[in-house]
């Protein structure tokens, strides 16, 4: 062994024994925790404070609240793993004062304090708002599924039930014809069988009686769709063709210009589309913008929600998806008819001019209407426009703040691109941490306590790498 570096000796003892601190540099993470947690006002943020009179002592709010920091900046989430390293980590043994509670005491302290752990992660988008990071009016908006504590074989719908329904039905009939065959045959194997058989059957028939217990309750619940395990998980689509998941869609806002998560939520949606202005909002009032710019893409398009934006502040970016079949079948888009607002008149391909016939009201949103049958009969283009006798085309009453969205759109093409660059990487960096199973909890409260740590964790650690932990840990104090 010579040569090499020598450690000590096991059992060479000390004339005075090495102090705890001395294992924790200056500029350990586990120094910003302290740091941060010392300075907060627990009981403003909701964490109880008043222990019980009688029984023993309870743990600090403060010291189970770092246990968790450290534990998620460390891609330790499980209760019982952060008691096991609790008792081994020297980090945590310095940030606990050597304190260990067991696993059932750390898991009630996320469960009983969700909201006051969600308000400690928007207290620290706070503290890097007055530091100054914020600096751009910018953020991307962008949602990602991720799993629950639920299987897909225990959510159910009216479709997947039915399918079930049928199976087990086929698998009967199967069955009782094997009996039949069974019964004409004699000797004890043959009764062995008959046995075997039967008992099946019988529990298939069990099997039908809970399907139908199942229908019924997925007929009464207003989504369609029931989770056994999780009850507030559902299934959605992922990106993936013909594949999806049993979950919860996790909606972010990421800043322009350091990539920090200043607004997240949970929903039990799989879509976004009814998600843009509320995020942003969320993310305008985070960052304390007076006006800001929000990219998303496609899927968060809806009219409503972007005249939603613009009458509170939030310039949206937002391509619009083309959900005609009238490309795709070779004929003009919408896109390809010019709206001439002093006139109000749509101008087609062919140059005429198609004027308003009609106002509706359909889904709650009022609609023109514009066609010129004659123009349209004697068209030579109309092979290529229409198949019906006119072709006619809807404008919606706000249609003015698409139209501008799509010009701003034009002159930023590379906008989601930009996009891309803000909010995938937050994403990915999250289900690294998780692992396959996202999330360990139940129960979308708990499952916004959850990724309320994550976002904690993902953002500490960036401002970390941005400032450093001194200069971090000067601007906590300050």
């Amino acid at each position: 062994m010579s040569g090499f570096v020598q450690g000590e000796d096991r059992r060479q003892p000390a004339l005075l024994p090495s102090c705890l601190d001395d294992y924790v540099g200056e500029e350990n993470p586990a120094r910003v925790i302290d740091v941060f947690v010392h300075e907060l006002d627990l009981v403003a943020l909701g964490f109880e404070m008043t222990p019980a009179a009688t029984g023993r002592p309870a743990y600090h709010p403060a010291m189970l609240l770092k246990l968790y920091i450290y534990g998620y900046l460390n891609r330790v989430q499980s209760s019982r793993r952060l008691e096991r390293e609790a008792q081994r980590n020297v980090e945590l043994m310095w940030l606990t004062g050597k304190l260990a509670p067991d696993h059932k005491t750390i898991a009630n302290f996320r469960r009983d304090n969700g909201p006051a752990i969600q308000a400690t992660c928007a207290q620290f988008v706070v503290l890097c708002r007055s530091i100054g990071l914020f600096t751009q009016a910018v953020a991307a908006v962008d949602g990602s599924k991720f799993k629950a504590v639920n299987s897909r074989d225990r959510n159910f719908t009216a479709t997947k039930l039915k399918k079930r329904m049928e199976q087990v039905a086929d698998n009967i009939a199967n069955y009782l014809q094997d009996l039949d065959a069974a019964d004409r045959h004699e000797g004890a194997l043959a009764e062995a069988r008959v046995g075997r058989l039967k008992d099946k059957i019988d529990l298939l028939r069990d099997q039908m009686q809970a399907l139908n217990v199942l229908e019924a309750q997925v007929a009464a619940t207003p989504g369609g769709q029931i989770s056994l395990t999780d009850p507030d998980a559902r299934a959605m689509a992922t990106s993936g063709r013909l594949t999806g998941i049993v979950g919860y869609n996790v909606q972010t806002a990421v800043e322009a210009e350091h990539h920090l998560i200043v607004a997240h939520d949970v929903v039990m949606t799989g879509s976004d589309r009814q998600q843009l202005a509320a995020m942003s909002q969320k993310a305008k009032v985070a960052m304390g913008a007076e006006t800001l710019d929000v990219l998303a893409d496609r899927g968060y398009f809806s009219g409503e929600e972007i005249l939603a934006c613009e009458t509170i502040g939030i310039t949206p970016i937002v391509p619009r998806p083309h959900t005609s079949g009238a490309r795709a079948e070779g004929r003009f888009g919408k896109q390809d008819f010019v709206y001439v607002a002093e006139q109000d008149v749509y101008r087609c391909p062919a140059g005429q001019l198609l004027h308003h016939h009609m106002t509706t009201v359909e889904k709650g949103l009022t609609l023109h209407r514009y066609w010129d049958r004659p123009s349209c009969q004697a068209c030579h283009l109309k092979p290529q426009c229409t198949p019906s006798v006119e072709r006619r085309v809807t404008r919606w009453e706000h249609e003015a703040v698409i139209e501008a969205m799509q010009r701003r759109l034009d002159l930023a093409p590379y906008s989601m691109r930009t996009r891309r660059k803000l909010v995938e990487h937050p994403f990915g960096t999250i289900k690294a941490w998780t692992g396959s199973a996202h999330f360990l909890m139940k129960r979308l409260k708990n499952v916004r306590t959850e990724i309320s740590l994550h976002v904690l964790a993902y953002n500490l650690k960036r401002v970390m790498a941005i400032l450093g932990t001194k200069p971090l840990m000067a601007a906590i104090q300050a």
